[in-house]
């Protein structure tokens, strides 16, 4: 997920009670809420392929995440004793206290990461299977507007942190209401009149003393809808994944195919459209699935590359590019641009469940050069 959905629910869980346990236990769950994040510094030290091999890599894996949940508190720990030193005064920060916050905002980050369709290596660095819920879109505006909404009653305390959150809101509001990627929602103009109304509530509420007045209750409700909201994309997931097979098993029945594998994975805010990528004994597949709707769209067919491209799949597999792309893609396809050059073309590889061979896409989609030599000699 992206990281303003993880440090609400980082402050959400302060707010529902972690913040109690000790001084600066609310600063250090928003911290171990993105603590795993912390693997981009080596965009620092490598290019995109370098940090697509290390994203959601050891920091995500079980024994990354308690090894942060273990020093993130001790050095808040530490901090506290050499200040309280050098001010002459008792120490702040109760260890324990520190370290149970840490463990549980330290945890819903994987957990998080794993509700999409990006995928997770939770046993990392002894196996580098990935695993994926396919639940939740990567972002999603929902769990912004019910955690944002909660964490804005519970902490809009002073004139300074409203003007944050009126900031917050404005950005967001923009992302939702009028950018360019709201085109991508579905019905935007009744997502953007709700999210309007929502933000409206929520100002009336802070007004009428909703915080005082309820307390650490709306951050338990808060958490309460975002668990049924997950429950009705487990059930609208479980009924794609249904729906999904039917349809391949069309598509395929002609050809003679066998279906090995399916995913249906989520749309930006629709839980009533799903993605679907399947893989058979000859080909990947992808189309799109309403389950308010009858049939399928967008289907598209790539054929795996067959002996006669052995030399090509030899040479794409020795490119260290291409070793960490395949790596994590999990609906890999591959085409020639020109199959039948001359002097030299291009590898298009992609990850189908993101994109198709030719269309950049970040790290989704790569192109290798190749010699024609090297096409025809695999023929």
């Amino acid at each position: 997920m992206d990281n303003l959905t993880h440090s609400l629910v980082g402050l959400t869980a302060a707010k529902a009670g972690l913040e109690n346990l000790s001084p600066g236990a609310t600063t250090l769950c928003v911290l171990a809420a993105n603590a795993p994040d912390s693997d981009i510094v080596v965009l620092a030290f490598g290019d995109r392929w370098t940090f697509l091999h290390h994203h959601r890599g050891i920091t995500h894996s079980i024994v990354g995440v308690i090894a942060l949940a273990v020093i993130l508190p001790l050095i808040f720990y530490g901090v506290d004793r050499l200040w309280s030193r050098y001010k002459d005064q008792p120490p702040q920060t109760k260890l324990k206290g520190l370290v149970l916050a840490s463990f549980i905002a330290s945890a819903t980050h994987p957990f998080l990461d794993w509700t999409n369709n990006y995928g997770i290596r939770f046993f990392l660095p002894w196996s580098q299977k990935w695993s994926y819920g396919d639940l939740v879109f990567i972002v999603d505006p929902y769990i912004w507007l019910i955690l944002g909404g909660t964490v804005f009653l519970l902490t809009a305390k002073s004139r300074f942190l409203k003007v944050i959150w009126g900031v917050i809101a404005a950005i967001t509001t923009f992302l939702v209401v009028a950018s360019p990627r709201s085109g991508g929602l579905p019905s935007p103009n009744l997502i953007a009149l709700l999210w309007i109304v929502a933000i409206v509530a929520f100002i009336v509420l802070s007004i009428k003393g909703a915080r005082e007045r309820w307390g650490r209750k709306i951050a338990f409700v808060a958490i309460a809808f975002v668990l049924c909201y997950w429950s009705l994309l487990g059930f609208a997931h479980s009924r794609a994944i249904t729906r999904g097979n039917e349809e391949a098993a069309k598509m395929v029945s002609a050809n003679g195919e066998t279906i090995a594998r399916l995913a249906a994975m989520p749309r930006l805010a629709n839980p009533f459209r799903w993605d679907c990528v399947f893989e058979t004994d000859r080909a990947m597949y992808r189309f799109d699935l309403g389950l308010l709707e009858e049939g399928t769209g967008n289907a598209v067919r790539y054929e795996k590359p067959g002996p006669e491209l052995n030399g090509v799949v030899d040479y794409v597999s020795q490119q260290r590019s291409a070793q960490i792309f395949l790596n994590f893609a999990r609906f890999p396809v591959m085409k020639l641009a020109d199959p039948g050059c001359t002097t030299s073309t291009l590898v298009q590889l992609a990850d189908l469940r993101y994109t198709e061979p030719g269309r950049s896409r970040g790290s989704f989609a790569l192109e290798l050069p190749i010699d024609c030599p090297v096409v025809r000699s695999a023929r």
